[in-house]
């Protein structure tokens, strides 16, 4: 039960005055899957001093990745509609013309639970081989009350086949399905409450996530949905100014979220609204990238307004088809400028914020053991590099 590891470069992510919170030439003690002690290793406890020691030979040891926003869980993939954008097409108009989203729900629908696992799974390898060791997977590509479900259902899931946490969000409000055509408030009352009432029922939903744009919902439509989740007691998210900014994000932080997602069109005072209602901006440069976006969310003033930023790969079939969190931390940078410690806080500290999860995003006494064990000499490297993962071991709950 106890694994200690030792003489390794720990980069704790506490909000200390050290870069990256980094403690030289270390001692871990793992126990139970917490971390029990840190120190250098002639002070250590005597009752572990007859336990064996790893020696990771001087690797970084950084908190296990999170990756705070994905959609891992869905059928099909939509290689054409990424041809039909190169040819000219935007993102609004391929979904007003019945694609996005909405081609993904009919593959979905069409999937069992069984089946959307396992075309999950491969994707979940490609995020846990990056030292992923907490994913979040919404729901959104059933939109009808048991698709949904069973989109969560599947997400619960693969937990069962993978060592990894697993939280899920219900995204029912997330497009409008070809059979609620111009009746958006028709499908918030007859299918997504109803089904966001079921699931909560059936344990499935960790927290509640909507899409507020014109081409999806509206404030006081994805109001509605946030007002349920706060009489089950869910927490909420939200897909707020990535094509516009219709007032989701001022909506958001009324109910206090955990995080507002996207955000390239959000403005200064939005962000101060942020930053009192305490959420996460989460930095999404995946679906930027692949839509060839110009708009740049405001990491300026995000950071005059002391808002915590995550970075996610904001993983789905569409706009961000992407299952690397290393390369959403080096577009995070190159994109975005913002910096090499700011993006890897953006997937331990700030993400494990976003998510709402208290016990682990940094390497402290009394955390859960979700660490990676770096190749590197310096956390730099992680953002620094493309298409190379030089992750050595991954620890999930104090188990390799």
């Amino acid at each position: 039960m106890v694994h200690i590891l030792t003489n390794a470069a720990i980069a704790t992510m506490t909000e200390s005055s050290e870069s990256y919170g980094m403690r030289a030439d270390c001692t871990m003690v793992i126990e139970a899957g917490r971390i029990e002690w840190l120190g250098e290793e002639v002070d250590m406890p005597p009752k572990y001093r007859n336990s064996p020691l790893e020696d990771v030979e001087g690797r970084l040891i950084t908190p296990g990745l999170i990756d705070c926003h994905s959609h891992l869980v869905f059928g099909g993939n939509r290689a054409a509609e990424f041809e039909q954008r190169l040819n000219g097409a935007s993102y609004e108009e391929v979904a007003r013309a019945g694609g996005g989203i909405i081609s993904t729900v009919k593959a979905t629908r069409d999937t069992s639970v069984e089946g959307l696992v396992q075309d999950a799974l491969p994707r979940l390898d490609a995020v846990i081989a990056e030292g992923v060791t907490t994913l979040e997977i919404k729901s959104g590509y059933g939109l009808n009350h048991e698709t949904e479900l069973n989109m969560l259902r599947a997400a619960r899931q693969l937990a069962d086949h993978r060592n990894i946490c697993i939280k899920t969000s219900f995204l029912g409000a997330h497009a409008i399905p070809p059979e609620f055509n111009g009746a958006p408030d028709q499908y918030i009352d007859e299918i997504c409450i109803p089904a966001l009432r079921a699931a909560h029922s059936e344990g499935l939903v960790d927290a509640v996530d909507g899409f507020c744009e014109g081409i999806a919902f509206n404030i006081a439509q994805i109001g509605r949905v946030f007002q349920v989740a706060s009489e089950l007691g869910l927490p909420v998210k939200l897909h707020s100014d990535q094509l516009s900014n219709i007032g989701g994000t001022r909506l958001a932080a009324s109910f206090n979220a955990l995080s507002v997602d996207h955000l390239e069109y959000t403005s200064e005072s939005d962000a101060a609204v942020m930053a009192r209602a305490g959420s996460v901006a989460v930095i999404l440069p995946g679906a930027y990238y692949t839509l060839r976006e110009t708009r740049q969310p405001p990491i300026e003033a995000f950071r005059r307004h002391e808002v915590p930023m995550a970075i996610a790969t904001d993983c789905n079939p569409g706009s961000s088809p992407m299952t690397s969190i290393l390369l959403a931390m080096n577009m995070g940078c190159t994109l975005f400028r913002m910096t090499p410690e700011e993006v890897l806080a953006g997937v331990t500290r700030n993400a494990a914020q976003a998510l709402g999860l208290k016990d682990r995003g940094t390497i402290d006494v009394g955390n859960r053991a979700d660490l990676a064990i770096w190749d590197v000499t310096h956390p730099a490297e992680l953002a620094y590099r493309i298409g190379f993962n030089p992750l050595y071991k991954r620890i999930t709950g104090g188990v390799s």
